[in-house]
């Protein structure tokens, strides 16, 4: 399992993409944590049914029971079970010449355009902004810290890690400082997964202040001899 979403690039470690990312990644898709088009989710839909039976069509006909395993449980409901499996053999048709692996990788390098994409996600009770909703999505991945509507999967706001101050964690919560102590404001949410939240955060933080050091390091003068 992949914990630091980091310089991940679809393509360049095939191995990588295909025994770890696509199976760490597709399980979030299915559970509708991403923003996604229902053009988009026919699309990999087909390459989810490549990855998984190859050039076995006889599941093409069983798509109305597998659905759920290739399309995200929010948007099942934009077409009938037949629209469905009809767009989606269309889709997969279009993949017949792909193998499994590049199916795989295929499906990775399209969501990874996503601002999601390498995430881990956590539904929390926001108390600190009452112009979102209470339930909200909290996303932790490379660009720092993403309030996500639970619904519309429309992203709120982006807290990079340069604008988080300081944060902490508890059985129930999670509480996160954002900007100056004069000129901040506080994310308050109520969660049993703060210890997971704060240790990603705080994993993200350091692994970026570490590669910042060795770029200055790298970058310093060399001192000349005495």
């Amino acid at each position: 399992m992949r914990k630091l979403w980091l310089n991940v690039t679809p393509g360049k470690d095939v191995n990588a993409d295909t025994i770890l990312h696509y199976h760490q990644e597709l399980p979030k898709y299915l559970r509708g944590f991403h923003k996604c088009a229902r053009e988009d989710a026919v699309h990999l839909a087909g390459l989810i049914y490549k990855a998984q039976f190859d050039n076995d069509r006889s599941q093409l006909a069983s798509i109305p029971k597998i659905l759920q395993e290739l399309v995200p449980e929010n948007l099942t409901r934009l077409m009938s079970s037949e629209e469905w499996r009809k767009n989606i053999l269309l889709a997969y048709d279009k993949h017949k010449d792909k193998t499994v692996q590049e199916a795989k990788v295929a499906f990775l390098k399209w969501i990874c355009r996503w601002p999601t994409f390498g995430s881990a996600f956590f539904k929390v009770k926001q108390t600190s902004e009452p112009s979102y909703p209470d339930i909200i999505l909290i996303a932790i991945n490379r660009h720092g810290v993403l309030l996500i509507h639970p619904k519309t999967k429309e992203l709120l706001t982006t807290y990079p890690f340069t604008k988080i101050s300081s944060w902490s964690s508890g059985s129930t919560y999670f509480h996160m400082a954002l900007g100056s102590l004069a000129r901040g404001s506080r994310l308050l949410c109520e969660t049993s997964l703060g210890y997971k939240m704060d240790d990603l955060l705080t994993s993200y933080v350091q692994q970026l202040l570490s590669t910042m050091n060795k770029q200055r390091g790298s970058q310093a003068p060399a001192q000349a001899d005495p």
